[in-house]
C-alpha cells in the first residue's frame, strides 16, 4: 500500500538526481524543502520547478551541522513537519589510495557520511512527531562492485558507511514507524562528470547504457512509498553488479 507523502526534504537538490527527485515529489503533490551548497544554483532550481508555494530552499553544506537544523526548521515552519527525508547530497572523486591525504579523506567523510548522519538525526524527531515516515539515502553500487581502473577508496569508504547506516537505522527506528532504505545507482548521467563523457562507461552495464536521473528518482519514490520495505539497498545499475558484457 502506498503512503501519502506531503512534506519532503531533499539534500543536494540544486541539480542532477536531487533536482529530479524534487520534481517528481512535487508532481505527486508533495511540498519540498530543497537544499544545496550554492545559493544561486538553488534559487535557479527552485524557479525551474515552478511550484513556489510548495518549495522552500535552504542553502548550505550538510557537512555543517547547522544546515541540518535549518532544513528541519524550514520544513516545520513552511509545511508543518516532515514525512520523507532524501539524503542525496554527496561528493565523488578519484585518487589513488597511496596518494590520498587526510584532508581528502576528511572531505568525503564530512559530506557523504557525517552530513547524512546528522541531517538524519535532525529529521528523526520530526518524523516521529508525524507518526513515522521514510528516509531514503543515495549510495552507489561501487561500494560492493569496484573497478580496477577507478581508484575511489576514500569516496567509497564514506558511501559504504551510508549503506551500513541504512541497515542499522532501519532496525533502530522501526519502532517509530520510520523506514530507512538506500538506492545504489550505477553510472548515472549527472553534473558530477563536469564535462566528461559518462557514456564512456556504457559498456560496463549489461544493458549497454548508463542510467538517467529519472530512473533513480523512480526508485527513490518507490522506497519512500512502500510501507513494508525497510533496511534494503536497492541496486539500480543496468545489471553492473551481476555481470559484465563479454568482449
Amino acid at each position: 500500500m502506498s503512503e501519502r507523502i506531503e512534506r519532503v526534504i531533499v539534500t543536494g537538490g540544486g541539480s542532477g538526481i536531487g533536482f529530479d527527485v524534487a520534481r517528481r515529489f512535487l508532481a505527486e503533490g508533495s511540498s519540498v524543502v530543497l537544499n544545496g551548497r550554492d545559493k544561486a544554483r538553488l534559487e535557479r532550481a527552485a524557479a525551474a520547478l515552478n511550484a513556489h508555494d510548495r518549495v522552500a530552499i535552504v542553502a548550505g553544506s550538510i557537512a555543517e551541522r547547522g544546515t541540518a537544523r535549518r532544513l528541519v526548521e524550514a520544513a516545520q515552519e513552511r509545511f508543518g513537519g516532515v514525512d520523507v527525508l532524501v539524503n542525496n547530497a554527496g561528493i565523488f572523486g578519484a585518487k589513488p589510495f597511496l596518494e590520498t591525504s587526510e584532508a581528502d579523506f576528511d572531505r568525503f567523510y564530512a559530506t557523504n557520511l557525517k552530513g547524512t548522519y546528522f541531517v538524519t538525526q535532525a529529521a528523526v524527531p520530526a518524523l516521529i512527531e508525524a507518526g513515522g515516515g521514510a528516509i531514503v539515502n543515495v549510495g552507489t553500487v561501487l561500494v560492493e562492485q569496484a573497478m580496477t581502473n577507478l581508484p575511489i577508496s576514500a569516496a567509497m569508504a564514506s558511501k559504504g558507511g551510508v549503506h551500513a547506516l541504512t541497515v542499522s537505522l532501519a532496525a533502530e527506528l522501526a519502532q517509530h514507524r520510520i523506514r530507512v532504505n538506500t538506492v545504489a545507482p550505477g553510472i548515472i548521467r549527472t553534473p558530477l562528470f563536469e564535462g566528461g563523457d559518462p557514456d564512456a562507461f556504457a559498456a560496463i552495464h549489461p544493458l549497454g547504457r548508463i542510467g538517467e536521473v529519472a530512473e533513480i528518482s523512480e526508485a527513490v519514490l518507490y522506497l519512500a512509498r512502500s510501507g513494508f520495505v525497510t533496511g534494503t539497498v536497492l541496486t539500480v545499475d543496468g545489471g553492473y553488479a551481476h555481470g559484465r558484457p563479454t568482449q
